[in-house]
């Protein structure tokens, strides 16, 4: 079995990384790409395609397909996805806003699962669409969401109401919703006529316990007004290469989906997008396992400082992403003055929960994704900062 490289601390500085363009000395564990050399078999395959030396237009082949399909028949023991189903797109977002833009008008309202993905709320209102939230309903004694299900219906139920974005596994949670629950949104859904459109791409990311269900593995009585969007780009780190898959069971929706991707352009792939991602699918599985093993020694590092050092933080157990979900309103009721203080006096960068909207005020995500060394040092200026922020006060 090859072992792979997650020790190499990777210099990302003055590389166009988003992430990196911080101040020297600053460690940033906030936006969700990971600090890993890709794996060696999608490299490999990615310089292979860039040595034939042409750089002309591209189609999407039938093995790209092939490759989805045979990675959650392995990976998630789905049996039945056909990759007639599928259509490549250049992205979740791109795919989101073309959803948007082709089955909603402006005005309309869509429906989301507050806190979540920040990206999504600029995706709605960018296209003059509007936000509707359902709020989680969060046990502060047991760290743990549940959905407001008489909510989530009344909300639904609006006449006003286009589309429901589910986010499995949701971002920043961490929450992995079971069959049973997406089989009850879905139906939800259903009943009042509302578009689902559901980005998995955390999907492939479940840390421990029980492996999260695709949506398009459910009953597909139920699959004829979802929408699922899937990708590489989190899962083996390949984000800038823009490449995602919506998989779609109802085939007059299918094809109503591919005049939306044709109208918003993003059907055509890169140069690198297909060979990266067939040698992901088809290569990539061990390296992911690994991952997902490093990731899980990771959240037990974060554990046991909070237990050891920093019992004022709690740990929501989220079983999903490489992200983490932290309770800080022990110690700042809105996270953003601890966020600004941690940057100030340790130079550790987190993201505020505000950012997530809902009830995500009390709280910070932080990417797990670096060399353990890297993690060890952030834990360290974490628990520095967050004594001296309590000093201060």
């Amino acid at each position: 079995m090859t072992i792979y490289d997650f020790t190499t601390n990777l210099d990302r500085r003055h590389t166009n990384s988003i992430k990196w363009r911080v101040k020297d000395g600053e460690l940033p564990l906030t936006i969700a790409d990971m600090d890993f050399r890709v794996a060696p078999e999608i490299e490999a395959a990615m310089q292979a395609k860039v040595a034939r030396g042409n750089f002309g237009y591209e189609y999407t082949p039938d093995e790209y397909f092939t490759a989805v399909a045979s990675w959650y028949q392995q990976e998630h023991g789905v049996d039945d996805v056909a990759p007639a189903w599928m259509q490549y797109v250049s992205g979740v977002i791109p795919a989101l806003t073309a959803c948007l833009n082709y089955f909603t008008a402006p005005g309309d309202g869509i429906v989301m699962l507050e806190p979540i993905y920040n990206s999504f709320f600029g995706a709605i209102e960018k296209t003059g669409r509007k936000v509707v939230a359902s709020q989680q309903d969060y046990d502060r004694e047991n760290h743990a969401y549940q959905i407001n299900w008489a909510d989530l219906e009344e909300k639904l139920a609006d006449t006003k109401t286009r589309m429901f974005i589910i986010c499995n596994p949701h971002n920043p949670t961490g929450m992995v919703w079971s069959k049973m629950d997406l089989e009850r949104m879905i139906r939800l859904a259903n009943q009042y006529g509302v578009l689902v459109v559901a980005d998995e791409i955390h999907g492939d990311l479940v840390i421990e316990g029980e492996d999260y269900t695709p949506t398009f593995s459910l009953d597909p009585v139920i699959l004829s007004n979802v929408i699922t969007l899937v990708s590489t780009s989190k899962t083996f780190n390949l984000a800038s290469l823009q490449a995602a898959t919506a998989i779609i069971a109802n085939p007059l929706l299918r094809g109503r989906f591919a005049q939306a991707a044709n109208q918003q352009g993003i059907v055509g792939p890169n140069l690198l997008a297909i060979p990266a991602s067939i040698a992901a699918y088809e290569n990539g599985g061990e390296w992911v396992h690994q991952l997902k093993a490093l990731i899980k020694h990771h959240r037990q590092l974060v554990q046991q400082v909070l237990a050891t050092d920093l019992p004022e933080l709690s740990l929501v157990p989220g079983r999903g992403t490489y992200l983490v979900w932290l309770d800080t309103q022990a110690v700042a009721e809105d996270s953003r003055t601890l966020v600004a203080f941690l940057r100030e006096q340790t130079g550790l960068l987190l993201t505020p929960g505000t950012e997530y909207r809902g009830n995500g005020k009390g709280f910070v995500r932080v990417n797990l994704a670096y060399p353990t060394t890297v993690i060890e040092d952030a834990l360290a200026r974490l628990v520095r900062g967050v004594k001296a922020y309590q000093a201060q006060k």
